[in-house]
């Protein structure tokens, strides 16, 4: 005879108690709060045929892989909220690698090095900066106060909290970009390709946006930024 056993060790608040009702049992979708442990094993003794015993096997294994994948699914969000940054690179010169960019080339975040451009400051930059491809680039707390950003290919760059105050944007690739909590007051997203960046918190007072190129979703999603002037309101299409 073949038996299984399967062992899965959650959290003690893992599962809240299920709400019933006189018609139906509704069972609340967990929430994970501790990492997820899953034992599978089987066992057999003499009286199973050996054919058998490989197609229990094979079953226990498929069974298993689908309550794995589940919990790696399960548990992502948590990962993604504690995501960690690396450490601040020590190169001397880490800020004036902006000037050079991502030499592979790639707009979907590929590079060489890590292209680590946290706390510099490039107000008012006028001329190294525009067409640069700073794929993936980490710009958290950085300046680009009133630079020229033109034709610029930021795709997949981390921006939280930094500044672009009357940065130009015009013909730039930000698409996947995370902008949540940056002051990009009276930037020009003209003609720019916005597709799949976030604005989350962020300060769009008096924002170009004429001719912008975004998804319908992140529109909606960018529409309910309370900051954004009514000329750019306009520009966008918000209702």
């Amino acid at each position: 005879m073949a038996t299984a056993t399967l062992f899965i060790s959650f959290s003690r608040n893992f599962l809240s108690p299920p709400q019933s009702s006189s018609r139906r049992q509704r069972i609340p979708i967990p929430e994970l709060h501790s990492p997820i442990r899953i034992n599978c094993s089987a066992t057999r003794d003499g009286s199973t045929p050996k054919e058998g015993y490989s197609q229990f096997k094979e079953l226990r294994n498929v069974a298993c892989g689908i309550l794995a994948a589940w919990a790696v699914t399960a548990a992502s969000p948590v990962g993604a909220a504690n995501q960690r940054l690396p450490p601040l690179s020590r190169e001397p010169d880490r800020c004036e690698r902006a000037f050079v960019g991502n030499t592979i080339g790639q707009a979907n975040g590929v590079y060489d090095k890590p292209l680590d451009l946290r706390f510099c400051d490039f107000t008012n930059e006028k001329s190294n900066l525009k067409g640069k491809t700073l794929s993936a680039a980490l710009m958290s707390d950085a300046k680009f106060d009133g630079a020229d950003m033109s034709e610029v290919v930021m795709s997949k760059a981390y921006a939280v909290g930094a500044s672009f105050k009357g940065t130009d944007f015009s013909n730039a690739v930000l698409d996947r970009v995370n902008f949540e909590k940056a002051n990009l007051q009276g930037a020009s997203f003209k003609n720019a390709v916005l597709s799949g960046s976030t604005f989350g918190e962020a300060q769009l007072g008096d924002a170009v946006f004429e001719d912008t190129i975004i998804g319908y979703i992140d529109l909606q999603k960018l529409c309910t930024n309370t900051t954004i002037s009514a000329e750019g309101r306009a520009e966008l299409g918000c209702r």
